[in-house]
């Protein structure tokens, strides 16, 4: 369903003049989705990673006017983030010749901050969106342990014997070639410490210090490599709530790795009995449960957490049309109640109060609390998304 939503998005964004921008992390299906796209128009596929494709751009303005008449798709843009200022004159000149459709597709595996830092010439002339792994309810509750244990990249997911090994690969490529990519010149052994250092705190509150005593470096440089995991959609800072509620407020991010197949690769567990044992094993279905409902959330939902100085605690928040979703997340299969929980909503007086848990049934708690499967709540989300 999400791939259907997105391609309508695109395709609209596309019918408005405006350029297209698709991100996510690499192997996440970017490009298979984007060649499906292009079936509907006239296009030119380029690939930045290609000396072949990069050869033909040699004189960009002549290139891109000479397919004028064609969707040009420009996959892994972040490598030439120079490309942006000739595309903003192409699109001015598309548009005061009447053009009927934008004629640009960018694909990128870089966050839309990282985009925008190269990219504010384009403001006004183009639309994001963000593709991300595969969700629950696109492969079904019977696969949720799947799913959780080998993380949404396809190819992950769907070869269980090879999963572990292709992920490791992946970590290697990203380590080797995308981050040096981005002009980073730190080891990759160190990174690859740090990402290590950054699973084992999954779920914990971002501690610059900590993690820069034990690879013997600055915070500041710490918080450096965070940003560029942050901007390769690789790990995300789940920021705390703002408002003011008169309460002392917990005001440091927490880190999660994006994707809990990259989680449980970088933390060496390959079985779901493994992973059922580790110590880990909480704090993984905690974020793999955040991913899937803030992906498949309204655009433009805001998340957070909640957390005071004195217990109470919401595990994620999600804010959308001048509304607030509290979602306490439990793994077992008869999840109760904290205080703690209590506590927050009635801080917040959130409007919808979830407990999701790993079990299907779906029952009502005292004080509006519903307690859900994390596919009942996706596919809620989902239909929210559809309604706008």
């Amino acid at each position: 369903m999400i791939s259907r939503l997105i391609l309508t998005f695109l395709r609209d964004a596309l019918e408005q003049r405006k350029a297209a921008v698709l991100l996510g992390p690499r192997q996440v299906g970017k490009t298979t989705l984007a060649l499906k796209l292009a079936k509907s128009f006239s296009s030119i596929y380029l690939d930045l990673e290609s000396y072949s494709d990069l050869a033909k751009l040699a004189d960009t303005e002549f290139y891109f006017a000479e397919h004028q008449n064609k969707l040009i798709i420009l996959d892994e843009v972040q490598r030439k983030p120079e490309l942006f200022a000739v595309i903003r004159g192409q699109i001015d000149r598309n548009r005061r010749n009447g053009r009927k459709y934008g004629q640009f597709l960018l694909l990128g595996s870089a966050s839309k901050k990282l985009l925008k830092q190269s990219s504010e010439s384009l403001a006004g002339r183009v639309t994001y969106q963000e593709l991300s792994p595969l969700l629950l309810d696109e492969v079904g509750m019977e696969n949720l342990s799947g799913l959780w244990l080998r993380g949404g990249y396809s190819y992950s997911f769907l070869i269980q014997t090879t999963s572990y090994d292709w992920r490791q690969d992946l970590i290697r490529i990203y380590l080797e070639r995308d981050i040096p990519a981005l002009g980073i010149r730190t080891p990759a052994e160190i990174l690859y410490r740090f990402w290590t250092m950054l699973a084992h705190n999954h779920s914990q509150n971002f501690n610059a210090s900590q993690l820069a005593g034990s690879l013997g470096v600055k915070g500041q440089t710490v918080s450096h490599y965070l940003d560029v995991f942050v901007d390769l959609m690789l790990v995300r800072l789940l920021q705390p709530w703002h408002s003011n509620v008169g309460k002392r407020l917990i005001k440091t991010p927490k880190v999660y790795v994006r994707d809990c197949g990259i989680l449980h690769a970088l933390l060496g567990i390959k079985t779901l009995d493994s992973l059922l044992g580790h110590s880990i094993a909480g704090a993984s279905w905690e974020g793999f449960v955040i991913e899937n409902l803030i992906a498949s959330a309204p655009p433009n939902t805001s998340s957070y957490f909640y957390r005071t100085r004195s217990g109470a605690e919401i595990d994620l928040i999600l804010e959308f049309d001048q509304k607030i979703w509290a979602i306490e997340i439990k793994r077992n299969t008869a999840p109760t109640v904290s205080k703690g929980f209590y506590i927050a909503c009635d801080d917040l007086k959130p409007d919808r109060k979830w407990i999701v848990y790993p079990g299907q049934d779906v029952y009502s708690l005292k004080g509006d609390i519903q307690v859900s499967s994390l596919l009942n709540v996706v596919q809620e989300l989902k239909s929210l998304r559809l309604s706008r």
